[in-house]
Formats: C-alpha cells, sequence, structure tokens
C-alpha cells in the first residue's frame, strides 16, 4: 500500500470511529510505530487532523464554554469513561502512608474512590456528600466533611463557611480540577466554585490537576488556579500534544494515563 493510499485510509478511521490508536495502526498497517507518527505529523502539517499523544482525533478545535451547570448526579457520579478512569486510577497511587489529601466533588475526583489504597493510613477531607458516604466507611481512612449551606440541587458545599474550614486544614496533595483547562489555567463556571479551588490550591503542599482531554483547552467563566501553581498534571492519551507541549514548557510535570497500563503515581520518579 502506498503512503497516500495508507494515510487516505487513516483519515476514514478517523471519520468514523472519532479517533485513531497509533500502536492499533501500526499493527493494521504491519508498519513500526516510528512510521506511523512520521504519517501522522505529515497530515497534522497538512491541516488533516489533530495529533494526540497516543494517535490523532478529528481536527476540530475545543469549545469556548462561558456557563455550565452540572451533570445530573446520576451522569456525574456514574461509572466513568475509561479515559476518566484511568485518570483517576492513576491519581489515586499519588496518596501516600499519612497524607491528608483534598478530594473534590467532580466526577473524575468521585472516581478515585474505587482506586483509592486500602492497604495503607490516610486522611482525606472532602466537600461532597456523596464522596464522604463512600469514604466514612473505609477503616483505613480518617474521613472529614466540610461543613457549609445545603442546597438543594448540589452535593458539595461550596459557601464562605467551606471556605473557612478548608484554609483549617494542611494538605500534603490537593486533587483539583475544573469544567476547562487552558493556559489561563483551570477554570470553573462559578466564582464559588473558583474561591473554593483556589482555597485547596493554597493550603496544599503539592496540587494534582485532573484533566481529561476534553477539558482542555476549554475556558469556563471563572478562573480558580492559574497554571504555574498546577505541580503534576494528568491527562489522558487523547490529549492533543500541542497542549502537552505548552503546559511542559511551563514546566508542569505532565503525567499521560494509559487504560491499558496506568504508569507513574506513588512509583513515579518525580515524587
Amino acid at each position: 500500500m502506498l503512503a497516500e493510499e495508507r494515510r487516505q485510509r487513516i483519515l476514514e478511521m478517523l471519520a468514523k470511529d472519532g479517533r485513531v490508536v497509533a500502536q492499533e495502526l501500526a499493527q493494521l498497517f504491519q508498519l513500526s510505530i516510528d512510521s506511523i507518527r512520521r504519517d501522522l505529523t505529515i497530515m497534522k502539517e497538512q491541516g488533516l487532523l489533530q495529533k494526540t499523544y497516543g494517535g490523532a482525533v478529528p481536527l476540530v478545535e475545543p469549545p469556548r464554554k462561558v456557563r455550565a451547570k452540572p451533570q445530573p448526579k446520576n451522569i456525574r457520579y456514574g461509572d466513568g469513561a475509561p479515559h476518566q478512569n484511568a485518570i483517576s486510577k492513576l491519581a489515586a497511587t499519588y496518596i501516600q502512608p499519612n497524607d491528608t489529601v483534598f478530594i473534590g466533588g467532580a466526577g473524575i475526583q468521585y472516581g478515585m474512590l474505587k482506586y483509592l489504597p486500602t492497604d495503607i493510613p490516610y486522611t482525606i477531607v472532602t466537600n461532597s456528600i456523596t464522596i464522604a458516604e463512600t469514604i466514612r466507611t473505609m477503616t483505613n481512612v480518617e474521613a472529614y466533611l466540610v461543613g457549609g449551606k445545603l442546597r438543594a440541587g448540589g452535593d458539595s458545599m461550596i459557601d464562605t463557611i467551606a471556605f473557612e474550614m478548608i484554609g483549617r486544614f494542611n494538605y500534603d496533595i490537593g486533587f483539583i480540577t475544573g469544567g476547562g483547562i487552558s493556559h489561563k489555567g483551570i477554570t470553573v463556571a462559578t466564582p464559588e466554585n473558583a474561591a473554593l479551588i483556589r482555597a485547596v490550591a493554597d493550603a496544599s503542599q503539592r496540587r494534582i490537576c485532573l484533566a481529561p482531554h476534553e477539558k482542555l483547552g476549554v475556558r469556563s467563566f471563572a478562573t480558580s488556579v492559574p497554571l504555574q501553581l498546577i505541580d503534576v498534571l494528568i491527562t489522558d492519551q487523547e490529549a492533543p500534544e500541542h497542549f502537552i507541549q505548552d503546559f511542559e514548557n511551563r514546566n508542569i510535570n505532565v503525567i499521560v494515563a494509559d487504560d491499558n497500563n496506568a504508569s507513574g503515581g506513588a512509583n513515579d520518579e518525580s515524587h
């Protein structure tokens, strides 16, 4: 098969499936992974696709969000997509014995619960009622729920009482996320939520951002944590290469989670 025919086939697969994985293409075309990456690089330069860490996705600009309502609870606290679970799983491996960590109420933070260590002692502070209900049954975990006003349509405490309580603790790790992660930093839909995440970041010795690829390049209404305050950014293999390069150029340690082999975390040399 000629190179142009192969690249046309890649475009057809991309249109059908919405993504291609370099390793799978190498097996399909019986080529080296480097040859496939060269194909994808040429196609990127021709404006045909957007390269990711593990392959490529269609050339579509990320949406620009201003405000977005939280997802319904049954969706927000569902099983999670494979790439989101990969990030959650990898994030959980960063917890060390006797750490104090903050885990908020986002879906990807809820996804960490099924991967939390069960053989070491540590403390979790959360502002999510749903997360608190789960961690309070874990015998190896000291669990704290941040107080505040109960909202009819919300699961998490995000008022001034919550800000004050968060500031009373010192966290070894603050696991943070938002509606968007761009060169502006972490952004969210409301100023109240932005202030809460910023309070967590200010009280944390280490700030780990959970950043699925669909959030990269998106800017929500309110900035919570500037990019330079993020110590580690965990994303997935569909993250566009240019975002990874941009973050690394800003001295952020970017870790790419693989849902087949979640490496890094507690044994990562960056610790």
